[in-house]
């Protein structure tokens, strides 16, 4: 009689769970779509988590160690092990190593970087997980200027797409040499109806000027800061050509570089931006409707 207990006690309770998560799914889906942007705080590097309206999911960089893992565990249900595009803006480790550890316990439909040559062992890693995806079946994308990714809305958005636009490198770089990369990042600007997200990597105010005057469009609601803050990137002729709201840095507490530099907030605050960073704010989480942004902590 006690095993006949247990028995009914345990698919009692497996029933319950079943009904919870059956629940759960229909309040989700029951919600407007919306597109929603996590910026982790992952130390002292990038890593930023999209969620499409119609459920794709990108991760852009994955900070310098396996914090990523326990933020993307925060934000995906622990059945779901897939991500529909990684990005690895350059490989430099506060925005690979990270990405290593994803690539090795995530499957990844699509993996976009620039294929350049770097020295290091962490290098050699990066290069050794991304051959193990690309024969799981993996597809490799090398960035390019004028390329662009699309997402489908699905029909709760009322909209049709999400649009990844790849602003930089300006040319294709696969298969050259760069002792340093910084200038070489994937530049990325996120398209939801009326709303913008710029992904700015790591990139100086150099190649800032050649993507302004390459006359891309680079209007953006949401900065992601170049560099982390440096006063090197973030220069007031790229601040004015993408005019955003609000600006978020990633930044790890107390950093040996000092990140973010004064001059930089400086200029942010002349020109009446928003600033929110990781290293004091925590994850920076976003959504939109198309029509207008929303944070959803208090800062």
């Amino acid at each position: 009689m006690e095993k006949k207990q247990k028995i009914v006690l345990g698919l009692a309770t497996a029933l319950l769970v079943l009904n919870f998560f059956c629940w759960r799914e229909v309040f989700v889906l029951a919600e407007p779509a919306k597109l929603k942007v996590d910026f982790f705080s992952v130390g002292q590097g990038d890593s930023e988590f999209i969620e499409t309206p119609g459920g794709n999911k990108i991760l852009i960089d994955g900070g310098p160690d396996s914090t990523v893992l326990e933020k993307l565990a925060e934000n995906m249900p622990f059945w779901d092990r897939g991500l529909d595009l990684v990005v690895l803006t350059h490989p430099d480790s506060d925005h690979m190593n990270g990405l290593i550890d994803v690539l090795q316990k995530y499957r990844v439909d699509n993996i976009l970087w620039t294929g350049i040559l770097r020295d290091g062992a962490d290098y050699q890693k990066w290069l050794k997980v991304l051959s193990a995806q690309q024969k799981s079946g993996a597809k490799i994308i090398f960035a390019k200027a004028g390329e662009e990714i699309s997402a489908p809305c699905g029909p709760a958005s009322g909209r049709k797409f999400v649009f990844l636009n790849i602003l930089n490198p300006i040319s294709s770089l696969k298969g050259q040499y760069f002792k340093e990369d910084n200038d070489t990042g994937v530049v990325l600007r996120l398209i939801y109806g009326k709303e913008s997200f710029l992904f700015s990597a790591d990139i100086d105010s150099k190649e800032e000027q050649k993507i302004v005057d390459a006359k891309t469009n680079l209007r953006a609601d949401v900065l992601k800061v170049a560099h982390h803050g440096s006063k090197y990137s973030s220069s007031n002729i790229f601040l004015a050509a993408v005019d955003p709201q609000i600006a978020v840095i990633s930044d790890g507490k107390n950093n040996q570089y000092h990140f973010p530099t004064s001059e930089v907030l400086q200029r942010l605050q002349n020109f009446g931006i928003k600033v929110l960073r990781t290293d004091t704010n925590g994850d920076v989480k976003i959504v939109s409707d198309g029509n207008s942004l929303k944070l959803l902590s208090n800062y």
